[in-house]
């Protein structure tokens, strides 16, 4: 599986590293959504991890440049924030998942089941 991670904390992408360890054999890593669109066009991953709270571009935004991109595109939001407004944001920008940074084995599980 090809992996593109997308988050702008050091510490938050080597968790995310070490969380697909077995699942990702090609892990590709940015930090900031205005790369998100170029990378992706670069990696061809089988699966996004985007933050959403970015200096630069945030990752609702760049996931709706990728889906809109390459509409088979799966991304996954992985943030800290916990509201629906957000959740409702990026379902509607194109992710095909919403995962709690404090959860992350449902991350690990989401990846497995290929939803």
């Amino acid at each position: 599986m090809k992996l593109l991670i997308v988050e702008d904390n050091p510490e938050m992408r080597r968790m995310l590293r070490r969380i697909v360890i077995g699942l990702a054999a090609d892990v590709t890593e940015y930090e900031d959504g205005s790369t998100a669109l170029a990378a992706y066009a670069q990696a061809q991953p089988d699966w996004v991890l985007m933050d959403i709270e970015m200096k630069a571009m945030d990752g609702i935004t760049a996931t709706r440049q990728i889906v809109a991109a390459w509409p088979q595109a799966r991304v996954v939001i992985v943030t800290s924030h916990d509201h629906q407004e957000l959740r409702n944001a990026a379902e509607a920008a194109g992710a095909c998942g919403y995962v709690l940074k404090e959860n992350l084995l449902e991350l690990r599980q989401r990846l497995q089941g290929g939803r």
